[in-house]
């Protein structure tokens, strides 16, 4: 089911819409400014010479638990809405 949900988004342009919805909930919310700074520190920790699939393994885990629930519950409401009256 979710092999097809996801080729629906797709085929349709719905997950770029998505996407872009997301990242502007993001930047309202502060959470890009929270990670640019985050990001900033760990560079400064690690030193200048970090690789970026490094920081990327060490940013992950608190940028997914930053997501305000509020965005998440926003984004999924919209998912099921799209595929309800797609599929």
């Amino acid at each position: 089911m979710f092999e097809e949900a996801h080729k629906v988004l797709i085929s349709s342009g719905e997950k770029e819409r998505l996407k872009e919805l997301l990242r502007i909930r993001l930047v309202e919310c502060g959470w890009k400014d929270q990670m640019q700074m985050f990001c900033r520190d760990v560079v400064k920790e690690k030193g200048v010479n970090i690789k970026v699939e490094e920081l990327i393994a060490e940013v992950t885990p608190k940028a997914r638990a930053m997501v305000p629930d509020t965005v998440k519950k926003e984004l999924l409401q919209k998912i099921k809405s799209y595929l309800s009256q797609d599929l």
